[in-house]
């Protein structure tokens, strides 16, 4: 996997050197568990220019502007962790505590928006309600702030994949015609790669992340540079697991796209790759 480090630095150093309209995927460990100054680093000094994540990736941003997650044990037993109202997120611990904050924080948000779609009609997009977090949270520690600052939109198809979906389910329990729009969320991701002279693609783990920025990417017959990296095999057929060349034969990378795939830990080799290319 060495040489295809090399080749990932290679394919950075051209995309940003080619002015490359930068797409940056992550799912949400990668928020919890090391790498939120570095994408908050890459967002803060604009170095890229759109994000795509997954609920914790929100979430999690901003509750640790509302209150420290603590380092823990893999080994630690559910059963007594439960009962102190802590919840485990691979070796990191989270108590309860921290979600209180955060729905404190999350409810006026939806009342706002929800207020808004009363008055003027206008339903807010996962993307709309990222904007509006990192307005209010109004922390340079968080990236949303940073990306709110900088204009910088954060597309989430799974916004409701984590405790920010709790805190939208008892809202909506309350107030059934609240709305979020998730097909203009669609429009609008699938609309950044219209036009643009040159596109690269930075995904960090598999899922929804990495399939959105990619399909989106067929609209223009592929993207022009791109560079994965997750632990995810090919011999199940998943996308998760997809290279780049099965990419080419969907049209979601250009036939000529200079592309790499890194088998490895996002959460060792990222800061590498971004030493190495847009922090030197």
């Amino acid at each position: 996997q060495a040489a295809n480090f090399g080749e990932a630095a290679e394919i950075i150093h051209e995309m940003t050197k080619e002015k490359s309209k930068i797409f940056l995927g992550y799912t949400s460990n990668i928020v919890s568990s090391g790498l939120r100054d570095v994408i908050r680093y890459l967002v803060q000094n604009k170095k890229v220019d759109v994000l795509v994540t997954t609920g914790g990736g929100i979430e999690e941003d901003i509750i640790k502007c509302l209150g420290d997650f603590v380092l823990g044990d893999f080994k630690a037993k559910g059963i007594e962790l439960r009962k102190n109202a802590i919840n485990r997120i691979g070796n990191i611990f989270v108590p309860n505590s921290r979600y209180i904050k955060f729905e404190k924080f999350a409810m006026p948000v939806l009342e706002e928006c929800y207020n808004e779609q009363k008055k003027t009609g206008k339903i807010f997009t996962p993307s709309d309600l990222i904007w509006e977090m990192g307005k209010k949270i109004n922390d340079e520690k968080s990236i949303y702030y940073w990306a709110w600052k900088n204009k910088i939109r954060v597309y989430s198809y799974a916004i409701l994949d984590g405790s920010f979906g709790d805190m939208v389910y008892f809202f909506k329990s309350k107030n059934p015609d609240f709305l979020i729009d998730i097909t203009n969320e669609m429009k609008m991701l699938n609309d950044e790669t219209a036009g643009i002279k040159k596109s690269g693609m930075i995904i960090l783990g598999s899922g929804t992340i990495k399939h959105s920025i990619l399909n989106a990417h067929l609209y223009r017959n592929g993207a022009d540079y791109a560079v994965f990296i997750n632990n995810s095999q090919e011999f199940d057929g998943s996308d998760a697991g997809a290279t780049p060349d099965e990419s080419v034969s969907w049209g979601k990378l250009k036939p000529n796209a200079k592309a790499v795939k890194i088998f490895g830990d996002a959460t060792i080799l990222f800061p590498l790759l971004v030493a190495e290319t847009f922090a030197k």
